[in-house]
């Protein structure tokens, strides 16, 4: 998959900072599988204990709820698969032509949601 460029649309002229826990932008980006499909959704751009943002090729659909898979290197060369279901809440294309990006909610996770942050944390600072 081809690496996708920084999104800076939080940047956009009128955009009002909403959130209230601090996102991370990240160093590299790890891909968001359709849990059911097993088919890449999108890349990961920012994440928080509750939160992230998927930046995709195509438009997500608003007020849904996704079943979405992360796939985490684990010791060995084996791998975490943590699936998780998370609602959108917004879509808007990137400030890079052809990527669009989406804020979603994890509303469940196969792991609590601390350990899902500890768990992209570990990955992040690999």
């Amino acid at each position: 998959m081809p690496s996708l460029p920084l999104s800076g649309s939080m940047g956009t002229p009128g955009f009002i900072e909403q959130r209230h826990i601090a996102r991370h932008q990240l160093a590299a980006y790890l891909c968001v599988y359709n849990a059911r499909t097993d088919k890449p959704m999108g890349q990961i751009g920012n994440v928080s204990g509750n939160g992230l943002m998927l930046i995709s090729v195509l438009p997500v659909m608003v007020d849904e709820i996704y079943e979405m898979r992360l796939k985490l290197p684990a010791g060995e060369g084996g791998l975490d698969i943590i699936d998780f279901k998370a609602l959108s809440h917004w879509c808007r294309s990137d400030v890079s032509p052809g990527y669009f990006d989406t804020g979603f909610s994890i509303v469940s996770s196969s792991h609590s949601i601390s350990e899902l942050a500890h768990l992209l944390e570990r990955f992040f600072t690999f």
